[in-house]
């Protein structure tokens, strides 16, 4: 299986993330990569760079103004007297079609959902290369790959059009979607990881011809908390198009497998000829977010059935957090999916 990477995506070296009221170390360091790739390579993944498509691909799906603020804001931050190292922000509109603000700090507070995206120097041009990654994993799937492996990261699946969250910046997962659409594909997007892919919900929930559907723990109590839920289906052309599966806290690999059966149904039915997998590694029993219960065998059986729907499949790295097995959680799925559709 192919697979694609960017060593400049070690830009992005995050120190904070608040939970609880609590400073804490950010969980997405850029230890994750070693990881990762070491998992990849172990499932017979031959790593390649990432060709540069410019900016155009990921402005099809991140508005200009978004995009600017990305690029800039870490400088423009820096100027600000007594500011410190990440831009963090410390105040949210209320409603986001008031205003905008000129200030660093209100833009911080109209562009980034949460206190879990810190912008570094480096943040933008690893987000960058992250996209540009998961872009050239679509031009090979376009190119007649059955199976290619996007190591991105940062993750990208909390990321709206013009908004940060939860880690993400680049929404890499929508933009690979996108590049096989306007190559005349029709693309599903299957995200697995524990959290809701509420970024790449919001940016085609009023299409229909890109298919959104999400496994993830029930929002209800868990992060994103106000997207995911099981009644949120699209909206206008897009309605029907959105499949959320919110599963209990603590689901194991058979209920999990189950569950996947109906997402995977969703995407037959839609008449998908090419799938983008978000692929978390954060449903894992002992991942640090600790929301499922699936074992690393269980990794391998999820990746075999998504080869079972005998379509060209894009994994984009999403979560999937510092433990011991991490890495053999990813030699896992792609074996899986590796040894079923040939």
């Amino acid at each position: 299986m192919k697979a694609v990477f960017d060593a400049r995506q070690w830009r992005h070296d995050p120190r904070n993330f608040m939970a609880n009221g609590v400073l804490l170390p950010n969980p997405e360091q850029p230890a994750r990569i070693d990881r990762l790739k070491a998992g990849a390579e172990a499932a017979g993944c031959v790593f390649a760079e990432p060709a540069d498509a410019g900016p155009g691909p990921i402005a099809a799906i991140h508005t200009a103004e978004y995009l600017s603020f990305l690029e800039n804001i870490h400088t423009r931050w820096r100027r600000i007297d007594g500011a410190g190292q990440e831009v963090i922000p410390n105040i949210h509109p209320a409603n986001r079609s008031d205003s905008y603000p000129r200030s660093a700090v209100g833009q911080a507070g109209y562009h980034q959902a949460d206190t879990a995206c810190p912008i570094a120097e480096g943040t933008w041009e690893a987000a960058y290369w992250s996209a540009q990654t998961a872009l050239s994993g679509a031009d090979l799937l376009l190119g007649g790959e059955r199976g290619v492996y996007a190591l991105s990261r940062p993750p990208g699946h909390h990321a709206f059009g013009d908004l940060a969250g939860g880690f993400c910046f680049l929404n890499n997962a929508g933009i690979a979607a996108e590049r096989i659409r306007a190559a005349g594909l029709r693309p599903a997007i299957l995200d697995v990881d524990v959290h809701h892919g509420n970024g790449t919900q919001g940016i085609f929930h009023d299409r229909s011809d890109v298919l959104t559907v999400s496994l993830h723990a029930d929002p209800v109590r868990f992060y994103p908390f106000f997207w995911g839920h099981a009644q949120e289906r699209g909206q206008g052309a897009g309605l029907g198009y959105n499949l959320n599966i919110p599963l209990p806290r603590g689901t194991g690999d058979d209920d999990y497998l189950t569950a996947l059966e109906g997402a995977l149904a969703r995407i037959r039915s839609f008449g998908a000829d090419a799938v983008v997998v978000a692929l978390g590694l954060d449903t894992f029993i002992d991942d640090p977010f600790k929301g499922f219960a699936v074992t690393t065998p269980g990794f391998a059986r999820i990746g075999a059935a998504i080869a079972g729907l005998g379509l060209p499949t894009l994994f984009v790295q999403e979560g999937g957090y510092l433990c011991d097995a991490l890495a053999d959680n990813l030699t896992s799925a792609l074996s899986g999916f590796r040894d079923l559709s040939g």
